[in-house]
């Protein structure tokens, strides 16, 4: 709810700055962040059209207001003032801001050092909190009534610059970090905006962004009468939304807080006051003459609308390659055939190589992953003694060299073919974390082994109990979590640490990056189960202890 509130005098220096088009120019019949040509009329918001993309889900304003219907809006009489004076606001600000350097300090898992830069500094709260940290800052803000009193805040300790962002590009300036806070959502094109982020940016920079977000339980209750539905605002992201435009220009190993700010009663009467929504207004309204005055000035942290997304520029290479990580025991009967498979697949701009663990089989599976040792695709590596799958997957983890992960057995169960459909998500930044679904589509793909029909149907039903259980416990809505195509970027993994060993692994891995922020997409994949005769090593009596100790000891993890 009241996720742009505080942004008050520095909102139009992003709508008038470097990112402004031409108002004739027209914002496209495709979808900004996914190019889809399937968007719908929603809903209207004044004389304003909200659109939505049906594939991502993306929100716009279409069209959009012209320069001087924004100009209308952010008149004198737009910003939020308490009895006539900035002082208590910027207060609420500064707070806000610390907590928004203690994220980025959470995210860089370091001290902040270096050059900051924050586009839309409005009279410069962030920036001083920021230049306290010991930070050289610099501010870009079109409105100079702003820019004056964030120099007069600032002194010595900063710049300001009167402007556009545009300005720095043509300096040949470079920075450590550039914050953006409630700009994304105003800029007529977000995409060229994060390209000029991208230039200023130094090898491994980080941008910073904080926007509402249609995720925000405010979106969700109130719907179409949510507070940041408004003409000033051109559009509407998601998490998912916001992480893939972000991947799509270039920047990754990103990571997604929800971003608080520091309020006080009487500031959130005057936002109901000054964007009147029933029964919330009437509410506030009834709560502020109800309470004393030093209890309506209290400040306190309040979980808005907004998120706030921090990603490293990444410098592009081409191309781009797959990582496959396979586990190696016991497999003689068909691990010729699956590496042979794996290097004669090709993908369109991807290469592949192939990490192989070895776990000191006893049927022959040594031998044959020795003819591949030193192949110009191929990494070995060789275990001492078998601890299991996922102990194997996780020492394999340790090698990979390729932005995209996927992770293969060495049986014959799945459908190399397959490749192609789970990592396109990834390389056009629809998803950062792919699951092959064996119960997809329109079959359930049931185990049905002959002459082990019970032992099938045990597996069914675990199946089925285990996935309910990790759907409500993480809020997921998946048909098969623990399939064993589980594809994804690399730069997800950082930060992670894994334990389990055995099988147990995969509701380890999947679980962690879910909490982390990506939430897998399913696709549909071939598969034939083997049986226990064919080499199936599940343990029906030992691994579903193992997952359920697992699943808990996840669920209680905090992070």
């Amino acid at each position: 709810m009241l996720g742009s509130s505080l942004k008050a005098p520095d909102v139009q220096s992003s709508i008038q700055g470097a990112d402004t088009l031409a108002i004739t120019e027209s914002i496209g019949n495709s979808c900004l962040v996914c190019g889809s040509r399937k968007i719908h009329y929603d809903f209207s918001i004044s004389k304003f059209r909200i659109e939505e993309c049906t594939d991502c889900k993306l929100m716009r304003l279409n069209p959009q207001p012209t320069d001087q219907e924004l100009g209308d809006i952010y008149s004198k009489n737009y910003f939020i003032t308490l009895d006539g004076s900035q002082t208590e606001i910027s207060a609420l600000k500064s707070d806000t801001a610390n907590h928004y350097l203690n994220l980025i300090e959470s995210y860089t898992k370091a001290p902040l050092k270096g050059r900051l830069l924050e586009v839309g500094c409005g009279q410069g709260d962030f920036l001083i909190k920021a230049a306290d940290r010991g930070l050289d800052v610099t501010g870009v803000e079109y409105s100079s009534h702003a820019v004056k009193i964030a120099e007069k805040k600032l002194g010595d300790r900063g710049q300001v610059i009167c402007g556009e962002i545009a300005q720095l590009l043509n300096a040949n300036e470079s920075f450590d970090y550039i914050v953006f806070a409630d700009v994304l959502e105003h800029v007529r094109n977000p995409r060229k905006f994060l390209r000029s982020v991208h230039a200023l940016l130094r090898k491994d920079g980080i941008a910073i962004a904080i926007v509402p977000s249609l995720d925000s339980l405010s979106a969700r209750l109130m719907r179409n009468k949510w507070v940041e539905f408004k003409p000033e605002h051109l559009w509407y992201f998601s998490t998912a939304t916001l992480q893939r435009l972000f991947y799509s220009e270039g920047f990754y190993k990103d990571k997604v807080y929800t971003a608080k700010k520091t309020l006080n009663i009487d500031y959130i009467a005057k936002h109901f006051e000054h964007y009147p929504i029933q029964p919330f207004s009437n509410s506030i309204r009834l709560l502020t003459k109800l309470l004393p005055r030093f209890l309506r000035r209290q400040p306190f942290r309040v979980v808005a609308s907004g998120i706030m997304l921090l990603a490293r520029k990444n410098e592009m290479q081409y191309p781009k390659k797959l990582s496959v990580v396979m586990a190696a025991f016991n497999e003689e009967k068909t691990i010729r055939k699956i590496i042979e498979s794996i290097l004669a697949k090709k993908i369109n701009g991807i290469e592949i190589e192939l990490i192989i663990v070895e776990s000191q089989s006893t049927d022959g599976t040594q031998e044959v992953v020795r003819e591949y040792e030193g192949h110009d695709r191929v990494k070995v590596v060789w275990q001492d003694k078998p601890l299991g799958k996922g102990n194997a997957i996780r020492a394999g983890l340790e090698h990979i060299s390729g932005e995209y992960v996927l992770i293969q057995d060495a049986d014959d169960e799945y459908d190399l073919e397959d490749y192609d459909a789970l990592v396109e998500p990834l390389i056009i930044g629809e998803a950062s974390f792919v699951l092959g679904a064996r119960h997809g589509g329109r079959a359930w793909k049931m185990r049905k082994f002959e002459n082990q029909r019970l032992a099938g149907h045990v597996l069914n039903v675990g199946h089925w109990f285990f996935t309910l259980l990790v759907n409500v416990l993480f809020g997921l809505r998946l048909r098969d979590p623990f399939t064993m195509y589980k594809v994804f970027r690399a730069d997800c993994l950082e930060g992670l640490t894994f334990s389990c060993n055995r099988f147990d692994f995969d509701y380890e891995l999947l679980i962690k990056l879910a909490k982390k922020g990506h939430r897998p997409i399913e696709i549909p994949v071939n598969y034939r189960s083997r049986s226990f005769k064919e080499g199936k090593k599940i343990r029906i009596f030992l691994d579903p202890w193992t997952w359920l100790k697992a699943i808990v000891r996840l669920r209680l993890q905090r992070h």
